[in-house]
């Protein structure tokens, strides 16, 4: 391909004070730089993609900017050792898509130290029908192992179950054998078999939920995966068992946290923080070889849905919406 070979990329740009996104043509002689030029095969729609497309909040502040927070394809053009002409690889994180031109374009140049290598059992497709929310899932599933949460000590939760992150958090989980509960909003029964086809062994919803709870609740939980935070990370903090073990992963429903330390002294709860945008290479590259050890044989019929580039903003507005379920993997030469 020459640097002066159009290609196709998704660009936002900003119009008196309001978030533009257009399909435009861009040629490699215009991407930023980098070590690095990859051939995108797939990208995907995540959360945090959705606000930056439809600029919600300010999660892009340098514009223009292509979005994206992962992608997947085949290196063109390297300075690196590590990725060779041909290589297949993957990044996720480390603010592209935010500051710097991401996944929705054919081609883009990127950072080596960005990238880890696809692998064994996954594909390009496999790997964004994972993307961030696989990767953010198999962290959190690795800081419960750390923490002494194995299968057979009791459920886990999930919260936010039918987003991304969840849905993969279910899916994995059920996969080493956990028994897994899903937390939806009350009502949203229509994906209650979603979700049991996904191995969860029970849903879980209702307007308790939506209050904060009191310092200590009935306890029902061994492990939790929570994607929501605020009165639901309450509610979830007090009603785990004890000794169990929560990993913290999203905010949807808030970065607040109405609750008290009562069941961190008094039921020796655990309280983990999990980041994907940062998390060091080697811990990324261990959480992708086991995921491609766990998914190498699943088809993500159940759980992915496929989009074109243009069809980005749409689906976009409709996850800020609440509307979405499962993962969307983004086609960028569809």
């Amino acid at each position: 391909m020459k640097h002066d070979d159009p290609f196709k990329a998704l660009v936002l740009t900003q119009e008196d004070g309001k978030t533009q996104c257009r399909l435009q043509d861009l040629s490699i002689a215009q991407l930023p730089a980098g070590d690095v030029t990859v051939k995108v095969d797939y990208s995907s729609l995540n959360y945090k993609d959705a606000m930056a497309v439809t600029g919600t909040g300010r999660i892009v502040r340098d514009f223009p900017m292509v979005p994206g927070i992962d992608l997947a394809g085949t290196v063109l053009e390297s300075g690196a050792s590590a990725y060779p002409v041909g290589s297949s690889v993957v990044l996720t994180g480390w603010s592209v898509g935010e500051r710097y031109w991401g996944g929705y374009a054919q081609v883009q140049r990127v950072k080596s130290e960005w990238l880890v290598p696809l692998a064994p059992g996954l594909d390009s497709f496999k790997a964004m029908a994972i993307g961030t929310a696989g990767l953010t899932a198999m962290l959190c599933v690795m800081e419960l192992e750390a923490a002494g949460i194995r299968p057979g000590a009791g459920t886990v939760l999930v919260t936010g179950a039918s987003g991304g992150v969840g849905s993969v958090a279910v899916a994995l989980l059920a996969r080493l054998g956990y028994r897994v509960a899903a937390l939806v909003q009350p009502g949203r029964e229509a994906v209650h078999p979603y979700l049991v086809a996904l191995g969860a062994a029970e849903v879980v919803a209702g307007p308790e939920w939506g209050e904060v709870p009191k310092p200590l609740e009935n306890q029902r939980w061994a492990g939790a995966v929570d994607t929501v935070g605020s009165k639901v990370l309450t509610r979830v903090l007090a009603s785990m068992d004890y000794g169990g073990a929560v990993a913290a992963c999203g905010l949807a429903g808030g970065f607040d946290l109405p609750g008290t330390v009562m069941p961190f002294i008094l039921r020796g709860v655990r309280l983990q923080g999990v980041d994907s945008v940062m998390c060091p290479a080697a811990r990324r590259r261990e959480a992708w070889e086991r995921l491609g050890r766990v998914y190498g044989d699943t088809p993500f019929a159940d759980i992915v849905m496929t989009a074109g580039l243009a069809q980005v903003p749409q689906l976009a507005a409709k996850m800020m919406a609440g509307g979405n379920r499962g993962r969307y993997v983004v086609d960028v030469n569809q």
